[in-house]
């Protein structure tokens, strides 16, 4: 059997998998945010490290752990920690991918120039959502003068790298999770001395980077699992899920829905760049396999502030849900918008509103947030890198059939989702797999994912109204105070 571990943003999930690819025992634990000003976003670190530990306690819990024959490990990715080396201690809280502290770093940045060539060297524009302005924010903080970090006392790293250090005392990151630090040369794989001197970043507070495959530390302290039970898998969340689509074969794409979601693809961007994606290293199992990507802020997050806001949960705010929003929009830009956008200035809204406006119309224009986001970065995928005919669909919010059928309609496109939903814990079981030789990539391939294909529906004229008003939302969404408009619509 193979043990994946999939530490997320708001819970951590452990599944056990047969030599079929059967989920055979699931465990999970839930994972608190806090949000001391408007805008930040922390966790606690040693509190996803008990989470890890509890959700394996409930994943093998009366089963036999010493067939465990190795374990996976996907991870959220851009969140960033700060801890002493001595004492393995964190320093400070995680910062979270979904953090907007660094924004009025990111516009400096920008300002000076800085954007063009930390996107070349990086793949990824200055946003504050990656991890190398967390880094200056964290380093300000605790080491001001980096006399601390260039003595070795300090160790920063992704989530990833943070859990790691907990097995087995090493400081590594995986490379995947390291190019969406914004301190990786996408390229090279190698940390650029010229982002790291940008971002004041000391090179001896950094983990060594690694392939996907390790070496890593086997497993230590992360009861019942046998101490040295090896680790043969580390991946980010994302790339894992588009592993476990078998995502190498061509033409491949999928959508993630997560707290938020991440459209990906393997190849390359254009060579003249793109402002709507990202380059990044999806993983490296013998080589670095680079993939494209676009990454959405808010997605299940929307539907989780809705219910919250109403007195309701997140199911059954969806199950209200009208069949018609009714001319309302909802942008949630509660951090600013990602892709293809990247504005760190939008602002969430709510448009279209009238004195009959109830509950349903806002769950359904919450629900079309999340399909009209997705197609946004779809589209662009499908105009700069490759058409796109199939959208792969994983994760928690694919269960909805409204919200699948909605974005089938949307992009005009078939929607496949598998049996399987949580597909970042299966990519890194698989992963895992490979290196246990349990599978090799035409057995993966083979393996049945089963689930459900749903077929676009809506007629073209209207699916092409309902963007164009999506997208008039969206400008207002980004329109300035002054009156100046930087939306834009996708082709």
């Amino acid at each position: 059997m193979l043990l994946a571990i999939d530490q997320g943003t708001s819970a951590t999930k452990a599944v056990l998998v047969d030599a079929a690819g059967r989920v055979v025992a699931r465990g999970s634990a839930s994972v608190a945010q806090s949000h001391p000003q408007p805008g930040w976003v922390e966790q606690s670190a040693t509190e996803i490290w008990d989470s890890v530990r509890a959700a394996v306690a409930d994943c093998l819990a009366g089963q036999d752990a010493a067939s465990v024959a190795g374990v996976g490990l996907s991870a959220q990715r851009e969140s960033l920690v700060l801890w002493a080396r001595s004492s393995g201690e964190p320093v400070g809280p995680l910062l979270s991918w979904q953090d907007q502290r660094t924004a009025a770093h990111c516009g400096r940045l920008r300002a000076e120039g800085a954007g063009e060539r930390v996107r070349s060297l990086s793949g990824l524009p200055v946003d504050p959502m990656f991890s190398a302005p967390k880094a200056t924010w964290l380093l300000d903080a605790h080491d001001p003068d980096r006399s601390r970090s260039r003595r070795g006392g300090l160790c920063l790293g992704t989530v990833d790298s943070w859990l790691l250090s907990r097995l087995g005392g090493d400081h590594l990151i995986e490379v995947g999770n390291a190019s969406r630090t914004q301190l990786l040369d996408v390229r090279t794989c190698q940390w650029s001395p010229e982002l790291l001197d940008l971002f004041g970043v000391p090179p001896e507070v950094l983990p060594n980077v690694v392939a996907s495959a390790g070496p890593f530390p086997p497993v230590s302290g992360l009861p019942p699992l046998r101490d040295g039970t090896p680790v043969l898998a580390v991946m980010g969340d994302s790339h894992a899920a588009l592993f476990a689509h078998a995502g190498w074969r061509p033409g491949q794409v999928k959508a993630t829905y997560g707290t938020g979601s991440s459209i990906m693809s393997l190849g390359h961007l254009p060579e003249s760049g793109s402002d709507a994606l990202c380059a990044t290293v999806a993983w490296d199992d013998g080589a670095p396999r680079h993939a494209v990507e676009g990454n959405i802020r808010a997605s299940g997050a929307t539907l989780t502030w809705l219910a919250a806001v109403l007195g309701l949960t997140p199911e059954a705010l969806a199950e209200q849900a009208a069949g018609s929003s009714d001319g309302v929009h909802l942008v949630p830009a509660f951090g600013g918008l990602g892709a293809p956008w990247w504005d760190d200035e939008a602002v969430g809204l709510f448009s279209g509103l009238t004195f009959g406006t109830r509950a349903p119309q806002l769950a359904r224009a919450a629900l079309e947030s999340i399909a009209f986001q997705v197609e946004d970065v779809v589209a662009a995928v499908h105009r700069e890198v490759a058409p796109v005919q199939t959208l792969l669909a994983d994760g928690g919010p694919t269960a909805n059939r409204t919200l699948m059928q909605l974005q089938a309609d949307t992009s005009d496109r078939r929607v496949r989702v598998p049996r399987d939903r949580d597909l970042s814990a299966l990519g890194a079981a698989h992963l895992a797999g490979v290196g246990a030789g349990i599978w090799d990539r035409s057995a993966l391939e083979a393996l049945d994912r089963g689930g459900e294909i749903y077929l676009p529906q809506e007629a073209e004229p209207s699916r092409r109204q309902r963007l164009a008003l999506w997208h008039g939302a969206v400008a207002r969404a980004r329109a300035r105070g002054t009156g100046e408009d930087r939306g834009r619509t996708p082709a």
